[in-house]
């Protein structure tokens, strides 16, 4: 112990003695380091920790398999068949999003909310930590109304007061007693902004309440000893039995049960590993060039390693004490590092998309501080014997006869190597970086099938009792869009009940009158937009046959449709769809709606999705008023510059109502692509970091190179080699290696960016205007960084040099 205490106190005289080398090489390391621990600080929580409940690997989502094979929700109905005929769970429980809007106190606020089974806290193995659990007799029709809150909204919006369990708050005109705080670490990991919870209430007589009524995510918590195949193996047989029961209220038989944390982390793995392996990248970047660096100070301590060994140091004794050196300059640089991670950490949770999973428990803690140390003790290790390898294995006498001077040999093709792998490396980097901006090039250029200049939108909602009243609900929305089209600066203004790539999702089923199926659950799913006039208009929506909605569309009139065009070209490829006869939601009841027109396709879920079949209807025909409306407004100038204009407009019609998701249609379009936008934000982060250690590794071989090669090239000016011939040389010698590297690295994004291809869109992985332009960026680099060196031995005075050999 005594021994390593005095290498470690000899190592730390040492890398004091030459501060800027070791203030570079700290640098370096730092930065590789800390991108490093700030990306495994995001990816570890969301990819490997285990979900923050008990025994969360029992936890599972069950779900309907659709006709095509994908997931889909499940009917309350089939929940409660699951419930009584399956032995595969301990628990389950059902969900379904709410949005209330809490009154009564300051400012009416919008809510994130869940309406779940009584069972749903005690599924997930977290109880209240203040108040308790809801009761199963609260979870039924005509049952008293109780909340949970969130710890969050329970400090922020009632100041912690321990005294409102049992008092009554105010929800949409309702009153619920609260009866429970969550506690202050509960992640609720399926819908993360949720804030309050009340029970689901639904009884099978009610009409959303049926077999095809596919809107609940259910989740389940296995008994102990009871796999997932076992689960899905009995819940298929269940399915069966159910379809057989019910043939014409289930497109096809069979269920899912994927884990709840595939559920959970399953859109946004590829992205996260994608930026693993990215920074990974970075770091070993960064490594070559420490080693880089680490190899020439070796190369001029020779004679110090000769005259130690001649002294009777032994090979060990030598190997320790680098190994010291080293393990002090990563440490340093792990430090560093994880200084860098910390405001790295709070940059990411800054930038991350909305739906990026478990945001909340993305942090520089224990497991990520034990990958930093094993990191920093691996990069310390092999730092520490490669220069001890080649400082003993040299010979004595040689060493002692050199005093110091560098041979070069080995040392000089293994520097070569690094070089050549960091630019290897860079240039895969590069490559992912290039496919990402192309990415998102071709995305912007794809037409949402609207025009998004000059609109802005916000979603206002309805609460209170007097909106139970359908026509009282028309009758407000009309009156605020005669106050918002009074407005200056705007020119159009409309309503809808969901809006373009929002994240909206409103579906019904569709049933043509001339092709009725004999399961109605075959029929397609559409999305369903109820619209006031002037829809059309304001989002620039182009009419392609027939005619648009018009304000002569009244509820005392025969009612009407206009669909899109991937419908029409879907139900009737061959035949004229205008005239023709829908039903929307149940097959057997509802008003059969003429077809008067055509319009043109539109995206709804992202720019990158498939064109969404879409079915509108004028609001004022829907059965019943839909609750939120999204205002869209086209204006003359800025639409930002309206926002608190139209806001006060609204509020004038009634100022107890919510108004939500204030933004401009551009940014909603941008904002329905933000997980591209994130892994390209770090790819081209880490490809220019990359880029430029690629440089510096570059310009620091041909610099010692030039140093090595002094004499010769005094030899060579002396026997007439001109400026540009040297010049020419070292220059050549740098694209030389550049050029090896760029070879291996082609090889190398080809096959990792096939990685990538769930991220790319309308590119291929083997894009050549991507590969080209990186490779021509990777050279004029390469020749930058050699230039440099070759100038310096393109001037060396060869007598100079002579004299001094």
């Amino acid at each position: 112990m005594t021994a390593i205490l005095a290498d470690l106190r000899f190592a730390l005289r040492l890398v004091a003695r030459r501060p800027g080398f070791t203030a570079l090489v700290v640098l370096i390391l730092g930065v590789g380091i800390g991108a490093t621990t700030a990306i495994f600080s995001a990816v570890y929580p969301i990819l490997f920790a285990p979900l923050p409940y008990p025994h969360a690997e029992r936890l599972v989502t069950v779900q309907e398999r659709g006709k095509d094979g994908s997931p889909a929700g499940i009917g309350f109905a089939t929940v409660q068949d699951i419930a009584t005929m399956s032995r595969s769970f301990a628990g389950l429980a059902a969900i379904t999003m709410w949005a209330p809007t809490l009154t009564g106190r300051d400012t009416p606020e919008q809510l994130n909310g869940e309406h779940v089974s009584s069972t749903y806290f005690s599924t997930l193995g977290v109880l209240p930590a203040l108040g308790r659990d809801f009761l199963a007799e609260e979870d039924r029709q005509g049952a008293p109304r109780v909340a949970i809150l969130s710890n969050a909204l329970w400090r922020g919006r009632f100041g912690g007061d321990s005294n409102l369990i049992g008092k009554p708050i105010t929800l949409g005109g309702t009153a619920f007693t609260v009866v429970g705080v969550m506690p202050a670490g509960f992640a609720n990991v399926i819908m993360p902004t949720v804030q309050i919870w009340t029970p689901l209430r639904y009884d099978v007589s009610l009409p959303y309440a049926c077999r095809t009524c596919h809107h609940l995510r259910v989740v389940g918590r296995l008994k102990p000893g009871i796999t997932t195949a076992a689960a899905l193996t009995e819940l298929n047989a269940i399915s069966a039995r159910l379809v057989a029961d019910h043939p014409t209220e289930y497109g096809a038989p069979g269920m899912l049960v994927p884990t709840l944390q595939d559920q959970v982390i399953g859109g946004v793995r590829p992205a996260l590993l994608a930026v693993l392996g990215a920074v990974a990248l970075v770091l070993l970047i960064a490594c070559a060039n420490v080693a880089n660096l680490l190899l020439a100070r070796a190369a001029l301590r020779e004679g110090e390693f000769s005259v130690r060994a001649a002294l009777g140091a032994s090979r060990g004794r030598v190997i320790r004490q680098l190994l010291a050196e080293s393990l002090v300059l990563t440490g340093t640089g792990g430090v560093m590092g994880v200084a860098l991670a910390v405001f790295g950490v709070q940059a990411l949770i800054a930038i991350a998309p909305a739906g990026l999973p478990r945001v909340e428990a993305i942090s520089v803690n224990g497991p990520v501080l034990l990958f930093t140390v094993a990191v920093v003790t691996v990069i310390g290790v092999v730092f520490g014997l490669v220069p001890a390898w080649h400082a003993t294995r040299q010979d004595l006498h040689q060493g002692l006869k050199q005093s110091g001077r560098r041979s070069l040999g080995t040392r000089r093709v293994m520097r070569s190597s690094l070089v050549v792998s960091e630019v290897a490396l860079a240039l895969v980097l590069l490559v992912g970086s290039g496919l990402l901006v192309r990415t998102m090039i071709r995305l912007f250029a794809v037409s949402p099938g609207f025009d998004a200049a000059h609109l802005l939108t916000m979603q206002v909602q309805t609460t209170g009792p007097a909106f139970n009243d359908d026509a009282y609900t028309f009758a407000y929305f009309d009156r605020v869009l005669a106050a918002v089209r009074a407005l200056p600066g705007v020119e159009s203004a409309a309503l809808t009940s969901q809006l373009p790539l929002s994240g909206d999702y409103d579906g019904y089923g569709v049933h043509v009158e001339t092709k009725p199926r004999a399961n109605p659950e075959e029929d397609p799913s559409e999305f369903r937009y109820g619209v006031s006039a002037g829809y059309f208009a304001a989002m620039r929506i182009p009419l392609r046959r027939g005619r648009l909605l018009t304000a002569g569309d009244r509820a005392d009139q025969p009612p009407v449709v206009v669909i899109n065009e991937s419908f029409a070209r879907k139900v009737w490829p061959n035949e004229d769809p205008i005239g023709q006869r829908v039903r929307i939601g149940a097959a057997d009841t509802g008003p059969w709606r003429t077809i008067v027109g055509i319009v043109g396709d539109v995206k709804q879920l992202s720019l990158s999705a498939e064109q969404a079949d879409g079915i509108y209807v004028p609001e004022v025909q829907w059965p019943y008023a839909d609750g939120a409306m999204s205002l869209v407004l086209r204006t003359r100038g800025d639409p930002r510059a309206l926002a608190a204009s139209v806001r006060s407009a609204v509020w004038s019609v009634d100022k107890d109502q919510p108004i939500v998701r204030v933004a401009t249609m551009a940014a909603l379009a941008a904002q329905s692509e933000a997980q591209r936008r994130f892994t390209l934000l770090l790819f081209t982060a880490f490809a220019a970091v990359a880029l430029l250690l690629a440089a510096a590794g570059v310009y620091g071989v041909l610099s010692g190179t030039v140093t090595d090669r002094l004499a010769e090239i005094g030899v060579r000016s002396a026997l007439g080699a001109s400026r540009r011939d040297i010049l020419a040389m070292i220059v050549g010698q740098g694209l030389g290696l550049s050029g090896l590297g760029i070879a291996l690295g082609l090889v190398g994004a080809f096959l990792l960016s096939r990685l990538m291809v769930t991220l790319l869109f309308d590119v291929p992985h083997t894009d050549f205007l991507t590969y080209a332009v990186v490779t021509t960026l990777l050279l004029v680099v390469a020749l930058g960084a050699s230039w440099v060196p070759a100038w310096r031995a393109a001037r060396v005075n060869p007598i100079t040099v002579l004299r001094t050999e």
